[in-house]
């Protein structure tokens, strides 16, 4: 069992250098975390966008979809004017929370929840359109609250959906590349993701077969994630495996 750790470790360092998994598991870790954090907003924000009746409501439409129009370069840029150390934003987390965004991972996690907040809110949004209101509206009358409506009766009905725009923003934030370098530069071991590690492996002599061996690595997170995707919608939906 031991020899078989053992040669499977060897593989994994044949496959890739040390540099090229720092850069996988920043990957997952940047991913993880946009996604975490923002999901709730994204459910929010649909909430809002499909039920809401309120004045600014196109308006708000159109800044969340923004970052899917905009070129990511230009997303990138006003993130280092709003968080970067001398923005407005960025001073105020470092000073009330100590947290710093440019030149840091935690900056590529922004940039890529941003990049992925589109995504996720359109396919929350889209299960909530599909629910009928009457069954909401029944439960209101009955006496239960807002909060109690959407826990109860909302909730489960849009989860599969909820899921699918949480594996939306991750596989998003897996492949962001024009807005994170332009916010928190390409800094091994610090901000360098997969997609960034790729694009320096490709203007270093010899750099392609590693560069093509990350390539198959994130295919196969990609395609990982849309398959558990798939599996708990299923679940979710009661459809079984």
């Amino acid at each position: 069992m031991h020899g078989m750790v053992s040669r499977g470790s060897l593989w994994m360092a044949d496959f890739l250098g040390p540099e090229e998994w720092a850069a996988v598991w920043l990957s997952l870790k940047v991913a993880f975390w946009a996604t975490l954090i923002s999901l709730p907003f994204g459910v929010v924000v649909a909430m809002m966008l499909a039920r809401g009746r309120f004045w600014g409501r196109g308006l708000l439409n159109i800044v969340v979809h923004l970052p899917l129009v905009m070129p990511p370069v230009v997303t990138g840029y006003l993130l280092l004017l709003g968080f970067g150390r001398s923005g407005p934003l960025g001073q105020a987390f470092e000073s009330l929370f100590g947290l710093i965004f440019a030149f840091r991972w935690t900056g590529a996690a922004l940039a890529a929840a941003i990049m992925g907040f589109p995504l996720m809110v359109r396919a929350i949004r889209l299960g909530l359109e599909s629910v009928d209101c009457n069954l909401e509206q029944a439960a209101a009358t009955l006496g239960a609250t807002r909060l109690r409506v959407f826990t109860t009766i909302t909730l489960p009905l849009i989860l599969s959906s909820v899921v699918v725009g949480a594996v939306l923003g991750f596989a998003k934030a897996m492949g962001e590349f024009g807005a994170t370098i332009t916010f928190v530069s390409n800094i091994p071991g610090q901000t360098q993701t997969i997609p960034l590690a790729i694009d320096l492996l490709l203007e270093v002599p010899g750099g392609e077969p590693l560069a093509l061996r990350l390539a198959v690595v994130s295919v196969a997170i990609a395609m990982g994630a849309l398959a558990i995707s798939e599996l708990l919608s299923r679940r979710l939906r009661g459809g079984g495996l």
